[in-house]
């Protein structure tokens, strides 16, 4: 795969560094990917996956703290008052 791009996890403080070695942006993606014409050992510091695994995107990982978004939660109002609003009929009326 002459084509081939490995993504980088490249924090904007780094991307002068990176774009250095041969890094280039991926506008569409909005991610620092290096060539398949580069040497990947460059840009071991930013690898985030195997270069076999880079057309599969990762999942989130869920944190007991709930920082992360949970699909699946339901959260209930403290308020007793509360009207839930769905979008499709105003709760009103």
């Amino acid at each position: 795969m002459l084509n081939s791009k490995i993504y980088l996890n490249v924090p904007y403080a780094e991307k002068e560094a990176a774009k250095a070695l041969g890094a280039k942006w991926d506008a569409a993606k909005k991610k620092w990917y290096a060539p398949a014409d580069k040497d990947i050992t460059l840009f071991a510091k930013w690898q985030t996956e195997s270069p076999s695994s880079t057309s599969c995107p990762k999942k989130p990982k869920s944190s007991a703290s709930g920082s992360n978004i949970l699909l699946g939660v339901t959260t209930h109002a403290q308020d007793k008052n509360f009207v839930a609003y769905n979008g499709d009929e105003p709760p009103w009326d």
